[in-house]
């Protein structure tokens, strides 16, 4: 044999080695409709930097948060462009965007994430699986280190991280109770200037 036919036939077989690997790890990946598959999957995305990805493995009240926190939002910027005079419509417009312009529940998530540090708390916490235990329609995964993470099945049998649900909850609140005030005070803003511009 010649080197060059060594050198190729090694090559097809760690090529083939790597296959058989790769889809032997795919196989054996557990389904995210387990509380294991579940948290693997998280843990891939933080690792990749990307709590955008994790969204889906999210408890349904979180995600509901993140789209309630981007409409209203939404609906705050858009009456303050409206009707608040400046330097206030500047500011609160500035402050809004982000959650505003977000594409999506995912991409609000990610905002906060980053924001309060969720994404690094993670990054030092996931770890291996020591154990799992569920009871009902919740469970808990253990870390090698020690960490617990509670997750909570959804209706469509997903498993969902619930850490960050109290915490996305109130601030759809607070953004509920912000857009209920900017109405107010748009109101009164356009009957001042109704009142202002009467012969």
């Amino acid at each position: 044999m010649t080197r060059r036919r060594v050198v190729a036939s090694v090559g097809i077989a760690l090529f083939a080695v790597a296959g058989v690997a790769l889809g032997w790890s795919w196989i054996t990946y557990p389904s995210d409709r387990t509380p294991e598959g579940a948290y693997l999957r998280v843990m891939s995305a933080v690792n990749r930097g990307k709590p955008e990805a994790f969204f889906a493995y999210l408890e349904t009240d979180a995600q509901h948060a993140c789209y309630t926190i981007k409409s209203y939002r939404q609906k705050a910027r858009d009456r303050v462009a409206r009707a608040y005079p400046e330097p206030e419509r500047t500011r609160l417009l500035d402050e809004y965007a982000p959650e505003a312009d977000a594409p999506d529940g995912a991409d609000v998530f990610a905002l906060y994430a980053r924001r309060r540090g969720w994404l690094d708390r993670l990054r030092r916490d996931v770890t291996g699986i020591a154990k799992v235990e569920i009871n009902g329609e919740r469970a808990s995964v253990q870390t090698v280190r020690g960490t617990r993470y509670p997750f909570r099945r959804r209706d469509n049998g997903i498993w969902g991280l619930t850490l960050f649900t109290a915490t996305l909850v109130s601030e759809a609140e607070k953004a509920a109770r912000d857009t209920e005030m900017i109405e107010k005070a748009a109101a009164d803003y356009e009957r001042v200037r109704g009142v202002e511009v009467r012969p």
